[in-house]
């Protein structure tokens, strides 16, 4: 397999960690002259087809999926809070969001990013006179030398943050009020996601990189903290699953069981539904994936690959699993496998030889069962929709398993070199693959994790203990009862 070439000024996901092969800077490094920056009219075509697919991964397809899982009384209510999260997570993002994530934070570049691109400031093209340079509204990709332009990355990570905050309402579902979530919307992103994009996908590029420019002491200057660390998250794994598993898990038990729980039945009222949103998330996520390559390559082309086969083989193991020990196999197993095999192959689409994420849908399938199904009951907390179990679980399994698969020896990818990505005075065409160390990967990618755990947990649960203080988290029984959808919005998802 050729050096993965990766690069990012403004990057996320792929390559968030070629940290591990950090080493000390040569003494001329910063006269190595940087590649000129180009633009690829085929990347920048990618990028807004990826952008699209995302976003029918949350409206209409999160919103179904999770619509089908509730019972029909409060169907509109899980439409409605999915779309709300949605349309105020674009203006946020638009308004500070983007710039909190992926810009340089000054004295704490390492947490969160600053106010530099506040409402979009040279990032929309226009700016305020003077009109800013065109080099101002580049962002690069993953490759030395290869931009797109600013405002189509601006709109492909914005998709993240609205996905990643509609997913821990799975957990709260059917008893939280709509101000609440509306409040929730607003408050999450700002003191949970938005910094934890900047820890995990926040570096100041290949060029500078591989010029030796931001590069002191062993280290990445300007990273993410997490990026520092060396850990690997190519789409998501921390910044969107662990962190909207953990989140839903502490609001979840702040916010209390539902009415009822365990004493009668609340099946999905709509299993139909409930595949047709596995579908459409199962199509966005090749957005998801494949497009945070930022370019269309052949790690684009392996990152789809992956992302068929790993949830694939989760479908079919859990399926299998929950054949064996529950005499029957569901579509509900079936379908909760194939988003835990996409949700644990995400920080490793890019990364992962086709068998590496064969192995990890397999592994993440029966896990995210018994997360699902014997780790709830003993602990008795009532994640409605299992966020936790599928997103957080799986999200662990995915992050630490790139670790491993990422291995070239195992048909990994490897780490590209950025540091050693020059001659004498010029960056090269191809970065070499950096010497591959399981032990170091691995704890890199557990010390990733465990900052994303540590830093949701603490920030989610001060924003959901507010709300309760406040009054405005969950509703009163009366209303549970009769269903949030007549209750909350005087409108129904059905009528007789």
């Amino acid at each position: 397999m050729r050096a993965r070439q990766h690069s990012g000024w403004l990057a996320p996901a792929a390559m968030a960690a070629a940290a591990m092969a950090l080493i000390t800077a040569s003494p001329a490094a910063a006269q190595i002259a940087a590649p000129e920056a180009t633009v690829d009219k085929g990347d920048t075509t990618w990028m807004l087809i990826s952008t699209m697919a995302v976003f029918l991964m949350i409206v209409p397809g999160l919103a179904l999926f999770y619509g089908g899982l509730v019972r029909a009384k409060n169907m509109l209510s899980v439409l409605m809070g999915v779309s709300t999260v949605t349309v105020i997570g674009m203006v946020m993002y638009a308004l500070v969001g983007y710039s909190l994530s992926f810009t340089d934070g000054g004295g704490l570049n390492t947490f969160v990013g600053g106010a530099g691109r506040f409402f979009l400031a040279a990032a929309d093209g226009t700016g305020s006179p003077p009109a800013p340079d065109l080099s101002d509204n580049l962002a690069a990709t993953f490759s030395t030398g290869v931009y797109l332009p600013e405002l189509v990355f601006v709109v492909f990570q914005m998709t993240f943050a609205c996905i990643t905050a509609s997913l821990v309402l799975g957990g709260l579902a059917e008893r939280v009020k709509f101000l609440g979530v509306v409040l929730f919307a607003i408050a999450w992103p700002l003191l949970v996601y938005y910094p934890m994009a900047h820890m995990v996908w926040w570096w100041p590029g290949p060029d500078a990189v591989a010029t030796g420019a931001a590069v002191a002491d062993g280290a990445v200057t300007g990273a993410g903290l997490i990026w520092n660390f060396g850990a690997l998250d190519f789409a998501g794994g921390t910044v969107v699953h662990i962190n909207s598993g953990i989140a839903a898990l502490v609001g979840c038990i702040l916010l209390g069981p539902r009415h009822n729980y365990k004493r009668e039945p609340m099946p999905p009222h709509s299993l139909a539904l409930v595949l047709v949103g596995t579908g459409l998330l199962w199509f966005g996520w090749f957005g998801f994936n494949a497009g945070s390559n930022l370019e269309a390559n052949y790690y684009s082309v392996l990152a789809m690959a992956n992302t068929f086969l790993a949830p694939a083989a989760a479908g079919l193991s859990w399926m299998v699993a929950e054949w064996v020990t529950k005499g029957k196999p569901s579509l509900l197993g079936l379908a909760s496998g194939v988003v835990a095999g996409l949700v644990a192959v995400t920080p490793a689409a890019g990364f992962a030889g086709p068998v590496g994420a064969l192995l990890l849908g397999l592994i993440v399938g029966p896990v995210c069962l018994m997360a699902c199904s014997a780790l709830k009951s003993a602990l008795g907390y009532d994640d409605a929709l299992d966020v936790f179990g599928i997103h957080g679980v799986g999200g662990i399994v995915g992050a630490l398993g790139t670790g491993l698969v990422v291995n070239p020896a195992w048909g990994g990818a490897g780490v590209v070199d950025y540091i050693n990505c020059h001659d004498a005075a010029t960056v090269l065409a191809t970065c070499p693959v950096a010497a591959y160390d399981m032990g170091a990967q691995v704890l890199a990618q557990a010390k990733g994790v465990l900052v994303t755990i540590a830093w949701s947990g603490v920030g989610s649960y001060v924003i959901f203990f507010a709300l309760k203080l406040l009054g405005v988290l969950r509703v009163q029984k009366d209303v549970e009862v009769e269903g949030l959808d007549i209750a909350e919005h005087g409108e129904a998802a059905y009528h007789a």
